[in-house]
């Protein structure tokens, strides 16, 4: 039979240890966010939901997105047993220089929307993380700006064709003089994709304060004191804009630039120059043919066209054919340090990250950004150790299988090249 007695109170002491209480409440948020998802549902509640769906939202049915992000959930890992991982290098080198971690920030527009230290908290982040920060051409910070916010890291620039070129070397040409040693061009937006919840939200620029905008914005006032007590929302490096979205979209892209466009521009920047936007083997090779340094396989996040090929799944055979010959870079759909460990073993150089960038810097500005790169530096890390590697020179395509849920419908016909 079992014995009871009184607890002494020197028993239980070491059972009650108390936490003491985080008082600064942009602190204690962030540190309750344990993953980017954590990051993200804080976001939604502090975000008026225009600006959240901004981010949140993609094309049509948002087809391409979700099946993006399904694409990492149905891997399997391989791990190595009774290896040394006591220390482990996260770093790589990418495009003629080195990155602490094997990712970095995508470029995002109307950043500032989202919250009002936009791309500055973004590229200060970068700076301290030792990862590069790219500023989109939509972006809501200065070329000059961003370099001053991160002087000694590395800078990319994001470029879209315009119709009109001047004005579209003329940001190359800043870029250039204020050092920024990547142009990434992208080429997947000839037209504005149809992202329905901007249409629907009447997401314009400056933001429509309608009744619903209002009646939405009264539980998060912060949002609204910062973005009216700052300077008004603006694109630094355009003019300024009254109308949705989709309309300023379509009146900058050209749809008629080919791959003669792309070489001229690749001749214009003295750094290295990826492609932004490959979705087939087929233009794979065609971008490597003109010599550029590397490419990004993207579906603008599923933003453009929904329906679009993963790029997770494209990786592994553009990497077979084309990756002695020029950098392969992955976005779209990741969502945590496994997902990019996973690109990384099946043949990614480097890896972008848009969304989680800015689900961090809802939740939080800077400080919320810095909690996304510890969050996916620190899921990165665990994932390799769990996997047996201690660099990331060491993955390879035998760490992972990529199970499939969507597959082709064979019709007894050549298929088309992917």
């Amino acid at each position: 039979m079992v014995q009871r007695r009184v607890p002494k109170v020197r028993d239980l002491a070491p059972l009650m240890q108390f936490k003491r209480p985080e008082l600064d409440g942009r602190k204690r948020r962030l540190e309750s966010a344990l993953t980017i998802h954590d990051l993200r549902h804080i976001a939604q509640r502090r975000t008026p939901k225009a600006a959240f769906d901004y981010t949140e939202g993609a094309a049509e049915q948002e087809l391409s997105l979700a099946r993006a992000r399904q694409a990492f959930e149905d891997i399997e890992f391989h791990p190595s047993i009774l290896r040394d991982v006591s220390h482990v290098d996260t770093s790589v080198n990418v495009l003629g220089g080195r990155s602490a971690l094997p990712f970095g920030i995508a470029p995002t527009g109307f950043t500032r929307m989202m919250q009002t230290e936009g791309e500055l908290a973004g590229a200060g982040a970068a700076a301290e993380a030792g990862i590069p920060f790219s500023l989109s051409t939509m972006g809501t910070a200065s070329i000059e700006d961003v370099a001053a916010a991160n002087p000694t890291g590395r800078n990319w620039f994001q470029l879209y064709m315009w119709k009109d070129r001047d004005r579209s070397m003329a940001l190359v040409n800043r870029a250039a003089d204020a050092n920024y040693d990547t142009l990434l061009v992208t080429v997947d937006v000839p037209v504005a994709g149809a992202r329905l919840r901007d249409k629907r939200n009447g997401m314009t620029i400056p933001p429509s304060l309608t009744p619903a905008t209002v009646i939405n914005a009264i539980p998060r006032p912060a949002w609204w004191i910062d973005f009216l007590t700052t300077e008004p929302l603006a694109f630094a490096s355009l003019d300024r804009w009254s109308g949705t979205v989709a309309e300023l979209l379509n009146s900058m892209f050209d749809p008629t630039v080919d791959f003669d466009d792309l070489r001229w521009v690749s001749e214009q920047w003295p750094g290295k120059v990826v492609v932004k936007g490959v979705q087939t083997l087929a233009d794979a090779r065609r971008v490597a043919e003109l010599g550029v340094d590397g490419i990004v396989l993207s579906n603008h996040g599923g933003r453009q066209l929904d329906r679009a090929p993963i790029p997770f799944h494209m990786l592994p055979e553009i990497s077979a054919e084309l990756g002695d010959q020029l950098e392969i870079i992955l976005d779209t759909g990741i969502m945590s340090g496994a997902d990019i460990v996973a690109s990384l073993a099946l043949g990614a150089d480097f890896t972008l990250v848009g969304r989680a960038y800015l689900y961090g810097l809802m939740a939080g500005g800077r400080q919320g950004v810095d909690r996304m790169i510890e969050i996916l530096g620190s899921e990165v890390e665990r994932t390799m150790k769990l996997l047996g590697v201690s660099s990331v020179d060491e993955l390879e395509p035998g760490h992972v299988t990529q199970l499939r849920r969507l597959l082709p419908i064979e019709h007894g016909v050549p298929a088309r090249t992917r």
